[in-house]
């Protein structure tokens, strides 16, 4: 059952009653003679899943693993976890700088298109990074 407040001009007094969602939410005192109860109406308290810690990937894959959402709204919060690292550990994001290690040693030396940020055209196809 919700607990709903209620504040007596009169006195000053504040009184927490359990009633149904269903009920009028009004209140008279204990004994029902008293008419000068007014609701006290309070900001929902809500909690989202929005504090993950952005260098520890099991807490990203832990707390979004059961969301609804798109792939975009995926690809997002990666881009802030990845710009809050980049914060944390002085402008460069240390996963992002490992991919791109990684991906350049697997290529032979060849570096990542995303790493230069470089407008790219080809075939009358132009991609650009901004």
């Amino acid at each position: 059952m919700p607990l709903y407040t209620y504040y007596k001009e009169s006195t000053g007094e504040y009184r927490d009653v359990f009633q149904s969602m269903n009920d009028v939410h009004e209140y008279f005192g204990e004994d029902g003679d008293e008419s000068d109860w007014k609701r006290v109406y309070h900001s929902p308290n809500m909690s989202i899943d929005s504090s993950i810690d952005p260098s520890n990937p099991r807490d990203f894959v832990a707390k979004t693993a059961n969301k609804k959402g798109t792939m975009g709204d995926l690809l997002d919060k990666s881009k802030e976890l990845s710009e809050k690292r980049a914060s944390i550990y002085g402008g460069q994001d240390p996963l992002k700088k490992n991919f791109f290690e990684k991906y350049a040693k697997e290529r032979g030396g060849k570096r990542h298109i995303a790493e230069s940020k470089k407008p790219f055209e080809k075939n009358g196809i132009k991609v650009d990074f901004d």
